[in-house]
């Protein structure tokens, strides 16, 4: 099987919990640790919640062959003059391993806890086009100016630029036409949940084929000469498929998906039961 296996960490265990959490899935032989990118996430917002990018920085400088990344940062509170450098930093802390994952924010806290009037959802997707493509900009040239409808730049330095050779890899999470058809054109790579209303294990499965399907249509309309890598990230409670792993695994594969996403095993049980990481591993080659 050449589908890649990922995890994501949560950013609700501090600083030296969350590094030692990366090494595990460094050891374990994963190819990325990802972490959310939100101030406060759904029902866990009573609870401990850390920043993802000094978690990052942490878990950068104890590690080296695992590559870390966002899934996914927002426009929802992140200007990307300010975040282009940090994200250029954070792939000199890890040596070239940093991975940028980015979506357009939903409406929930992370969107009104600034005091921004809400958007609609196509003022927020111009919003994150344009946020997008001027982070982009940022990483691939030392000075920028721009003025658009949401952001500015004036003389806007990124020295000395990131580590690795053509820049960060940048995978686009969309799910609607546009944005595929965005992620298509923008992206080295597409990440997609698949379908949120399915829950038994056979149409958690159909829904992210059919995800992969409709995604390689738009691909071959509006960039038929890109190559993206595909990312199948698996939901925390989505707990359903590691019954019968290998299969799952196999339908994403012959979907032409490239790496699926799991939740690192927790306590609390959600993410991969902890009975059933070393079949996953095993489907892997791990």
């Amino acid at each position: 099987m050449t589908l890649a296996l990922s995890a994501v960490v949560l950013n609700d265990h501090a600083p030296a919990r969350f590094t030692a959490a990366v090494r595990e899935v460094e050891a374990a032989g994963l190819r990325t640790a990802w972490t959310y990118d939100h101030l406060s996430w759904r029902d866990m917002r009573e609870g401990p919640w850390f920043n993802a990018v000094p978690l990052l920085a942490a878990a950068g400088a104890a590690t080296s062959t695992v590559r870390l990344g966002t899934l996914v940062a927002s426009p929802n509170f992140r200007h990307p003059v300010t975040f282009a450098s940090e994200v250029m930093t954070l792939d000199h802390v890890c040596s070239g391993r940093f991975e940028l994952g980015v979506g357009a924010g939903t409406s929930a806290q992370d969107a009104s806890v600034l005091g921004v009037e809400p958007l609609t959802p196509g003022q927020r997707q111009r919003r994150f086009e344009e946020w997008t493509t001027l982070l982009a900009t940022l990483l691939a040239q030392p000075v920028t100016d721009a003025r658009g409808e949401f952001y500015t730049a004036h003389d806007a330095r990124t020295l000395p630029g990131p580590v690795q050779d053509g820049g960060v890899p940048l995978t686009v999470a969309a799910a609607g036409p546009r944005g595929a058809a965005f992620a298509a054109r923008t992206g080295t790579g597409w990440v997609t949940y698949g379908d949120p209303a399915a829950t038994d294990p056979d149409a958690v499965t159909a829904g992210y084929v059919d995800a992969a399907e409709r995604f390689e249509r738009t691909r071959r309309e509006v960039a038929p000469g890109r190559a993206l890598r595909r990312l199948a990230l698996v939901g925390r409670d989505e707990t359903g498929v590691f019954g019968r792993y290998e299969r799952f695994a196999d339908r994403l594969e012959e979907a032409g998906f490239d790496e699926v996403v799991v939740h690192w095993p927790r306590p609390d049980g959600r993410g991969v039961p902890a009975g059933a990481l070393d079949e996953v591993l095993r489907v892997h080659g791990l």
